[in-house]
C-alpha cells in the first residue's frame, strides 16, 4: 500500500482525540495453546470441540497460534506494529484450576511475564478476566445459570488482580456476555452447547452479578486508581420500517442485545420492557435483593466491541405478526450491504449510531472500542503477504464512524483492532481470518498483512499531531 493512499485516509480520522489509546486485542483460548501446560485443566471450550460435528473441520484451540510459547515474540510484533495498547484475556483453568481453590503458580506466572514483557516494551497491557473459557467443572456443576458460578468468579477475579495489580492499570471483567449466555445456553452454537432458553437468562444475570461481585472486590483492594470495567458486543437495531410491528421488533432485539446489560449496569435496574417480554417467554432473571446495587457498582469504562447492525421485521414471509406459539415475531432482513466472510453485513453508520446512543441513554460513561474488525477471504503471495485492501477499507470506514460519534458527543478514548492475528476463530476453527497479522498455522510463522502497516501509519499519524 503506498503512503499516498494511507496518509490519505488518516486524514479521514483526524477527529480522534490525543491521546487515543492505539491498540489490538486477543483471548487466551484462541492464541495460546498449550491447553495441558503448567497444570491448566480442561475449559467448556476444550470439551466443546470434541463433540463431533461442533466446529468447522473439527479444530481444536489444542495448539492454536502457539502464543503461550511464543509470547516474547508476539509482544515484540505488537510493538514493532507501532500500537501502545495490548487487551488480551486470562485463561481461567490455566490460573485456577478446576474452578475452584488456591491459585496454580504456573499458570498465573505466564500472565506475570507476559505483563512485564509488555510493560519492558513500552505498552499498555489490558486485562480481559473471561473471554468465556469457563473451567469444565464448573459447568458440570451447572454453570453460568447457576448463581455460585458468580461467586467463583469473583474469587478466581481477585487471585488474577492480587497478583498484577501492581502493574496493570485497565480490567475488563467479562468479554461479551451475551454470546457466553446466548450462544452458550439458548442457542447451543458456542461452548457448552446448551439450548435452554431459561437458563441462558439465569445466566444472563448470574454473569452480570460475576462482574459486579468482582468490580466491588477489586476496586477496595486496588492500590492507586485503576480504570475498572466490562466489554459488552452491541449494535444498532434498525426497524424494517414505521410499522408497529417492526418498531416493537427493534425495540425487543435492542433490549435483549444492549439494554439488558447496560441499564442494570449504570441504572440499577433491568428494562421493564425487556422483563415483561421475557416473562412472555417463560423465562426469568433471578434477581435476589441486593444483587442490582452490586450489579450498578461504578465502572470506569465501557468496552465496545462491534462488527455489525442489523433490521428487523415483525412480519413473517406470509404477513403473520406472530408465531406458532402467540409470540410476536421478529427476524432480521438485509440492509443490502456489502458483507464479510462472516456474511456479516458491513454498516459503520451504525457504528456511529450506537455509540451516540450509547452516550445519550448512559452520560458519563467514557467508552474504549475494544473490538472491531473483520474476516475476509485473505490470499497470501508467495512470501505470505496479504495485501487486504477490503479488511484496511473497513478500518477506514469504522475509525471514521468513531470520529463522528465524537464529534456528535460520544466520549471514546481508544481503538483496539480485532484482532491481532489470525486465530481459533470459536465454531469457525481457523477458516475465519480476522488477524492482521497472518499466521501459517503448519509453521507458526506471523506475517503482517497490509491492514498492519495501515494502522501503524495512522497510529504514527496521531502521535504525531
Amino acid at each position: 500500500m503506498s503512503t499516498t493512499s494511507v496518509s490519505g485516509a488518516a486524514g479521514l480520522v483526524a477527529g480522534l482525540p490525543s491521546g487515543f489509546r492505539w491498540g489490538v486485542a486477543t483471548s487466551a483460548y484462541q492464541i495460546e495453546g498449550a491447553i495441558t501446560a503448567d497444570g491448566r485443566t480442561p475449559s467448556i471450550w476444550d470439551t466443546y470441540c470434541r463433540v463431533p460435528g461442533a466446529i468447522d473441520n473439527g479444530d481444536t484451540g489444542d495448539v492454536a497460534c502457539d502464543h503461550y510459547h511464543r509470547m516474547p515474540a508476539d509482544v515484540a510484533l505488537i510493538k514493532d506494529l507501532g500500537f501502545d495498547t495490548y487487551r488480551f484475556s486470562v485463561a481461567w483453568p490455566r490460573v485456577q484450576p478446576h474452578g475452584k481453590g488456591p491459585v496454580n503458580p504456573a499458570g498465573l506466572g505466564f500472565y506475570d511475564r507476559l505483563v512485564d514483557e509488555l510493560l519492558a516494551q513500552g505498552i499498555d497491557p489490558w486485562v480481559t478476566l473471561y473471554h468465556w473459557d469457563l473451567p469444565q467443572e464448573l459447568e458440570d456443576a451447572g454453570g453460568w445459570p447457576v448463581r455460585d458460578t458468580a461467586y467463583r468468579f469473583a474469587e478466581y477475579s481477585m487471585l488474577v488482580f492480587d497478583a498484577l495489580k501492581d502493574r496493570v492499570g485497565t480490567w475488563t471483567t467479562l468479554n461479551e456476555p451475551w454470546c457466553s449466555a446466548m450462544l452458550g445456553y439458548a442457542y447451543g452454537a458456542h461452548a457448552p452447547g446448551r439450548r435452554e432458553y431459561p437458563a441462558a437468562i439465569a445466566a444472563v444475570h448470574h454473569l452480570l452479578l460475576g462482574h459486579g461481585l468482582a468490580t466491588s472486590q477489586m476496586r477496595e483492594a486496588a492500590p492507586r486508581p485503576l480504570d475498572i470495567g466490562i466489554t459488552l458486543n452491541v449494535a444498532t437495531a434498525y426497524p424494517a420500517s414505521d410499522a408497529e410491528p417492526d418498531v416493537d421488533a427493534a425495540r425487543r432485539a435492542d433490549g435483549m442485545g444492549r439494554r439488558i446489560y447496560l441499564d442494570p449496569l449504570v441504572h440499577g435496574r433491568y428494562p421493564a420492557d425487556v422483563v415483561a417480554d421475557l416473562a412472555r417467554e417463560g423465562a426469568t432473571l433471578p434477581v435476589v435483593d441486593g444483587d442490582l446495587e452490586i450489579i450498578s457498582a461504578p465502572i470506569d469504562v465501557l468496552g465496545v466491541n462491534y462488527y455489525f447492525s442489523q433490521k428487523f421485521t415483525g412480519y413473517a414471509e406470509d404477513g403473520s405478526t406472530v408465531d406458532a406459539s402467540g409470540l410476536p415475531i421478529s427476524r432480521d432482513v438485509p440492509l443490502g450491504k456489502p458483507r464479510t466472510a462472516m456474511d456479516w453485513e458491513i454498516v459503520p453508520e451504525g457504528f456511529t449510531d450506537l455509540l451516540v446512543s450509547i452516550a445519550r441513554d448512559y452520560p458519563g460513561l467514557p467508552m474504549v472500542i475494544t473490538e472491531n474488525g473483520s474476516a475476509f477471504e485473505d490470499v497470501p503471495d508467495a512470501n505470505g503477504f496479504v495485501d487486504d485492501t477490503d479488511r484496511t477499507a473497513y478500518f477506514t470506514s469504522h475509525l471514521t464512524a468513531v470520529a463522528e460519534a465524537i464529534a456528535q458527543g460520544a466520549d471514546i478514548r481508544g481503538y483496539l483492532a480485532w484482532s491481532l492475528m489470525d486465530n481459533f476463530e470459536w465454531a469457525y476453527g481457523y477458516v475465519k481470518r480476522f488477524g492482521i497479522v497472518r499466521v501459517d498455522y503448519e509453521t507458526q510463522q506471523r506475517t503482517p498483512k497490509a491492514s498492519a502497516a495501515y494502522l501503524k501509519e495512522l497510529a504514527t499519524q496521531h502521535r504525531a499531531r
